[in-house]
Parts: structure tokens; sequence; C-alpha cells
């Protein structure tokens, strides 16, 4: 379970830093406004600025339906030890018996 937590981290640690790259390059706000741009997209809330370019809103476009993916990556990522486990729990052992 900590190996998935540590590349679900991973993940949204390297789209976060993605986004503020593309905000800070693109629509040339300072590190600490394009992490809170990108942290607010990343979480679902949408950007926090007004998008001054027109290759910026794109960026923020496309980063947007990406993040939406990458928010369902991480979850199953770190869902899928917990289920395994559970239905581990319901598993039943089957007895093969010959009939004669």
């Amino acid at each position: 379970m900590r190996r998935c937590a540590l590349v679900s981290g991973g993940i949204v640690a390297v789209t976060l830093g993605v986004g503020m790259c593309g905000y800070h390059f693109l629509e040339k706000m300072n590190w600490v406004d394009s992490f809170a741009n990108a942290a607010m997209i990343l979480a679902g809330m949408g950007p926090l600025g007004n998008l001054q370019t027109d290759a910026g809103k794109i960026f923020a476009g496309i980063y947007a339906l990406f993040c939406g993916l990458i928010f369902v990556t991480a979850l199953g990522i770190l869902v899928a030890p917990i289920a395994h486990r559970a239905l581990h729990k319901f598993h039943l052992e089957t007895g093969h018996s010959k009939s004669s």
C-alpha cells in the first residue's frame, strides 16, 4: 500500500509541476500564482486568476482535462490494494469433492 501511495503521490506531484511550468511560462505568472492555479485545477476547483494569452487559455483547458484523468488514475492506484484485500476477505475456498 505504501508503494501505491508513493506512485500516486508522484503522479500528482509531476502533474502539479507540469501545470506550474505551463502557467509560469505561458501566462508569465510568478511561481506562487502558478502553483495556486495549477493546484486549484488539479483539485477540480478551477483557476484563480484571469488568463491573458490564447496559449495560456488553451493550456488551461488541456490541463484541466488532463487533471480529470490524473485524478481518476491516482484514485484507482490508491484504492486498488484496499479493494484487492477486501476481495480476499470474501474469497471462499472451494473443496473439490469427487462424486461417485
